[in-house]
Order: C-alpha cells, then structure tokens, then sequence
C-alpha cells in the first residue's frame, strides 16, 4: 500500500469515526431528497482530517502549477488546508458578491490566465461547484478539475465534464457506506 491510499483510507476511517455520515430523511442543497447527508463540516473542523486531505490533494496535484480556489463556506477549510501543505496561493469564491465595499465575489488575487485548482467538501449535482467554476472563468481563471472530498455519485462528474471539468474525489459515499 502507497502513501496515499494509506492516507486515504485514514480519510474514509476519519469520516466515518467523525460521524459525518448520517442516515434518516434529507433535503440536499440541490433540492433533492436522500436517505443519507453527508454532514462535512463535523470532519472539516477536525485538524487532523483537514491534514490529512491537505496531504492527498497534495499528492494529485504533484507538480500542476496553480492558486488553490475554495467555495465559501465549506470549501474555505479545505482550500485553507491545501494551501498551506503546498505552499500556494489561496482564492476563495464567494457564492454572491460582498454587498458592500469592492463587491467582489472572488477573495485574494486572480489575474487572467492564472490556473485555479478548486477544493470542494461534497458534490451531489455540481452546482455550486459549476457556478463557482463560470465565475473564476469569466475573470480569466482557468479551471480544469476539481477535488473534492466526497462525491456522492449524483451526476457532478458528468456535468462537470459537459464544461471541460474533470472531478476528482478523495472518497466516494460508497467508500463511507461499507
């Protein structure tokens, strides 16, 4: 076994241990309805989780140049936690423009034709993460893939993949079923 599959079942360990699985009758930020929620935000506040998926994404990107971009709020943790463990610039990506000052919708320095490797906590459809993507894009950025820490296997891939946007998860929800 190889670092990072060591470090990912650690991961798959940590989420269940944190129990940020649960199982019962939810709505889901796409408006659907599911048996189970993936409850993030019990593992993202844990330190040693968001290490260990700082050391992962670590691990993917290898050498890919690029600033580490984040969705706020989940995301903030984990794009926080990828940037320090590569040393990379940090953006976060606001789900509406500040409502005051600047009213900027992106946090942190993106200039045309930088590279943005975006983080996420949890895709079911790819929703927000898409319109994150469109909103780096039309300001120069360029978005290739997105990690993402659980992907519960709704169709976020394949609409990610209709806007050139591979995604890339760290665990599955069948990983944290069995």
């Amino acid at each position: 076994m190889n670092k990072v599959e060591k470090l990912r079942e650690d991961l798959i360990h940590s989420l269940k241990e944190s129990g940020c699985i649960k199982f019962g009758d939810f709505i889901l930020s796409s408006g659907r309805r599911s048996d189970y929620y993936v409850d993030i935000k019990k593992a993202i506040t844990n330190p040693r989780i968001l290490k260990t998926i700082g050391e992962i994404v670590k691990y993917f990107i290898g050498d890919l140049e690029g600033k580490i971009g984040g969705i706020e709020l989940g995301s903030v943790p984990i794009a926080t936690a990828v940037s320090l463990e590569t040393d990379r610039e940090l953006i976060i990506i606001r789900k509406k423009p500040k409502g005051y000052g600047t009213g900027s919708t992106i946090e942190g320095e993106l200039k045309e034709g930088d590279r943005v490797i975006l983080v996420e906590d949890v895709t079911t459809t790819g929703g927000s993460v898409i319109k994150a993507v469109e909103v780096i894009r039309s300001m120069g950025g360029i978005v290739d893939r997105v990690y993402v820490v659980v992907d519960r296997g709704e169709g976020a891939r394949e609409n990610l993949e209709k806007i050139g946007v591979k995604l890339i998860p760290l665990v599955t929800v069948e990983d944290l079923r069995s």
